[in-house]
């Protein structure tokens, strides 16, 4: 991580996230990938069919290995991204 990230300079409180991201960390993404998602509003998988892969993968924290999970998670309860 960058040294002007706000999580390592601690200046981000972690415990908000843990009340949000459960559906998230259940599904096995990475904490980076985690808050990027709650940061964006997006609290379960069904909420990614309101945007784009490329506005997913421009989240600052969404990592290309996070993308392969969450594909797979969105096609067992088949929602695709939004055109």
């Amino acid at each position: 991580m960058s040294k002007k990230c706000p999580v390592t300079q601690g200046k981000v409180d972690l415990s908000l996230y843990d009340k949000l991201d459960s559906e998230w960390k259940k599904i096995g993404l990475a904490a980076p990938a985690r808050r990027a998602l709650i940061n964006a509003k997006l609290t379960k998988v069904t909420d990614l069919k309101k945007i784009t892969e490329k506005d997913l993968m421009s989240l600052h924290g969404m990592g290309p290995s996070s993308l392969p999970v969450i594909k797979r998670e969105m096609k067992k309860i088949r929602i695709k991204f939004k055109a």
